[in-house]
């Protein structure tokens, strides 16, 4: 017998990260359709930082939260709509707002060592009906076992499904795979993983992950998503159906989608370029991309220099003010 994993696109959330989160409700139920007709079973569908993030800080999306789930809602037949929920900048109003649009999964994503801010979502959503993923955004920062004991936290509070993340794209393999077997040992709920591939191993971490006894595997066409992307959907299948697993994904109706459907809409190839790839080896979140680039142009500072400072200092999601400071002090010095 075969094999089983379950892919989970997030070209509609993460991939807007990309787009500058520009994306219409038409393209987004567009997308949706091709691949809800592959196949894939849950779709993730908000602004590219999560529901409630369209702002000036974070990026102004081209329409509202609601308004994208509506869209992929009416556009597929058989997936779920999921939508990302990071405490701090979504509300239980924005949640609430999701849901009566369509939205029948929630992805409630937490720094690595703050599984106790899900408490509040993570149970507000279950008793509302909703299917419950977690994430452990930066799992790179934290070895497995004090990993698995944030998990705990979150089965604890009813999660369903609970994700390592790569949220850098910082991880190999045996790191990867290591995070995923602990999570396994330590919980009884489901177990997934979120790629990102600034260091290029994004399938490989995977593949990783899912042998290790992660269930569900995050990906996106084309690998969109925030710096260097994550791991292609598309590849995914074909790797994962060559490495003897079942996806239940029609890897030729992915491929259809993703040249005619999102190829046209890409504003720039997704690539591992100096940026994406330091900030992986930095361990620096992803959505720090584009912020960092603008401040090593302001201040006529290497992005580089920028990337390794902070990541020395260890920031993490939402300490997005540190990178003006660390240019600023990094010209001051040259």
């Amino acid at each position: 017998m075969s094999k089983r994993i379950t892919l989970v696109d997030t070209t509609l959330r993460d991939g807007m990260s990309s787009v500058k989160h520009q994306f219409t409700a038409d393209n987004v139920a567009d997308i949706a359709r091709g691949l809800d007709r592959a196949g894939v079973r849950t779709i993730e569908v908000a602004h590219g930082i999560g529901i409630g993030a369209s702002s000036i800080q974070y990026g102004v999306a081209a329409e509202t939260d609601p308004d994208y789930v509506r869209a992929a809602v009416k556009a597929v037949d058989d997936a779920d709509i999921a939508v990302l929920y990071v405490p701090g900048i979504a509300t239980l109003t924005d949640l609430d707002g999701a849901a009566e649009a369509g939205a029948k999964t929630v992805r409630v994503a937490v720094h690595c060592t703050e599984a106790d801010c899900a408490q509040q979502p993570v149970r507000y959503a279950k008793a509302e009906g909703l299917s419950v993923m977690t994430f452990l955004m930066m799992s790179h920062k934290l070895e497995p076992e004090p990993l698995a004991e944030q998990a705990r936290k979150l089965a604890s509070y009813g999660a369903d499904v609970i994700y390592v993340v790569d949220s850098a794209g910082a991880m190999v393999p045996t790191q990867a795979g290591a995070r995923v077997a602990a999570l396994r040992s330590a919980v009884s709920t489901g177990i997934g993983f979120h790629a990102h591939n600034n260091l290029g191993v994004g399938i490989g971490n995977a593949l990783v992950a899912a042998e290790e006894g992660a269930q569900y595997i995050d990906g996106s066409l084309r690998g969109l998503g925030a710096s260097a992307g994550n791991a292609q959907t598309e590849v995914l299948v074909a790797a994962f159906e060559r490495a003897g697993w079942e996806t239940g994904v029609d890897l030729f109706g992915l491929a259809s989608t993703t040249e005619n459907v999102l190829a046209p809409l890409m504003t720039e190839p997704q690539i591992i370029d100096e940026t994406a790839l330091i900030l992986g080896y930095a361990g620096v979140y992803s959505t720090f991309f584009h912020p960092t680039k603008r401040a090593a142009a302001k201040f006529g500072v290497p992005a580089r220099d920028i990337l390794m400072e902070l990541g020395r200092r260890g920031v993490i999601g939402g300490q997005e003010d540190m990178i003006i400071d660390v240019a600023h002090e990094l010209a001051g010095a040259r």
